[in-house]
């Protein structure tokens, strides 16, 4: 999930059907093809940035409940649970993630699957619901939920049938026992950056991190990433309100350090660049490093981050799903609504490919991995995930990559 990472320029829909199916059929999985590869705005602040998918929904009344609707008319049933009716940025993102997953389904072309859509009302309570109406029906595997919160709960059903579940929370927490997560995790970002500038180079490191839970992702993350590519920390701050004091504290400590990693959002970001220049530091001087919340116009626009590398999805992919989305919906997708796509053409290939183990821990957690709209990616056994990802260049003009993402996952 991560900043919100804007397609830099619009995309035609569909060249012709042939080109469709190309763009649609080119997703690699370990061993068999991952087949197939509502107004909403990229500026919804609660999904622009991926961790806040983990967050509980606004407090705000939802509406009532969907009623339960079904797609594709395949032997193999998948639920989907969505918050549909949640109130505000979560019912309008739900949406858009249906609208992937209808999409999937239709680029798959006649897959062998049946989604059995849910509607979790945003809460607990609701998500475990449309999960024990969902396998009462045969769902074999169950998509989602969005919310951290509800994943327990749907996962104590899935686990009474033996079934796993593919959540699209950031949480790393609530992984694991047949939960996987496919989503935007912090720790894909930190080991790709710091595995680039070892690659540059840098030994070296500061580090600016925020005093809230995506900071202690990344801190943990940092610290473990840092010394396995044989560097070191040479200054480690977090902040809260005050930007200014731990700017400065770290500003005393970069000559000897080599880069500079700061691990937030787009507007944070640029408030902790600019406190740091203001203390005294030239950020000209050091290598500035981020994450993918870095893909933000703020971050663009800001001399003081200009040259900062930050890694992320290679954009192409998103792109050229914004295009497809925009010309069947009349409309932009969220950034999230990838993690739908890539759901529902995953279990579509799995069902066609992989005949009665389709959906056993063994193939999910192919070390070989899975490619999708946004890249490489593959499942670890305790339910996280890593994914291949681009490294970007901080320019005027937008994000440019420098290094490409991997066609092949190492050991």
């Amino acid at each position: 999930m991560l900043g919100p990472r804007h397609p830099k320029s619009p995309v035609p829909g569909p060249r012709s059907s042939g080109a469709t199916r190309r763009s649609a059929l080119g997703l690699l999985v370990g061993a068999p093809l991952l087949s197939a590869c509502a107004g909403v705005q990229q500026s919804l602040s609660q999904f622009s940035n991926p961790f806040s998918s983990s967050s509980a929904p606004p407090a705000q009344p939802a509406g009532p409940p969907q009623q339960a609707t079904t797609a594709g008319n395949g032997g193999v049933k998948v639920a989907v649970i969505l918050p549909l009716s949640a109130a505000g940025n979560a019912g309008l993102a739900a949406q858009s993630m249906r609208n992937a997953a209808e999409m999937a389904l239709a680029e798959f072309q006649n897959p062998n699957i049946q989604l059995l859509i849910k509607d979790d009302n945003g809460s607990p309570q609701g998500a475990q619901a449309g999960a024990q109406q969902a396998v009462e029906e045969g769902a074999e595997i169950i998509l989602g939920p969005l919310f951290a919160q509800s994943v327990p709960a749907v996962a104590q059903v899935a686990r009474t049938r033996n079934i796993p579940v593919i959540a699209f929370s950031t949480d790393s927490s609530i992984a694991g026992r047949g939960v996987y997560l496919l989503s935007f995790l912090p720790e894909s970002d930190v080991n790709r950056i710091i595995e680039y500038s070892a690659s540059i180079g840098k030994r070296s490191f500061a580090v600016l991190v925020p005093d809230n839970a995506y900071g202690n992702v990344v801190e943990a993350a940092v610290k473990v990433a840092v010394p396995r590519r044989g560097g070191r920390i040479v200054a480690f701050e977090k902040y809260g309100a005050d930007r200014a004091t731990p700017a400065r504290t770290v500003a005393q400590q970069l000559g000897s350090a080599d880069a500079l990693f700061i691990a937030d959002d787009g507007d944070a970001v640029v408030t902790v660049a600019d406190a740091m220049t203001a203390a005294g530091a030239n950020l000209r001087n050091i290598q500035l490093l981020g994450t993918g919340l870095w893909d933000s116009p703020r971050v663009y626009a800001n001399a003081n981050l200009q040259g900062g590398l930050y890694a992320a999805p290679d954009p192409a992919g998103f792109r050229a799903f914004s295009g497809r989305y925009r010309t069947k919906y009349g409309a932009d997708p969220i950034r999230t609504a990838t993690l739908a796509y890539d759901a529902v053409a995953l279990v579509a290939a799995l069902a066609r490919t992989q005949g009665t183990t389709r959906f056993s821990s063994d193939v999910l957690t192919n070390p070989s991995g899975f490619a999708g709209i946004d890249g490489l990616f593959r499942f670890r056994p305790d339910g996280t995930n890593e994914r291949g990802l681009a490294v970007m260049k901080v320019t005027t003009g937008g994000g440019v990559a420098v290094a490409g993402s991997p066609k092949s996952f190492g050991a």
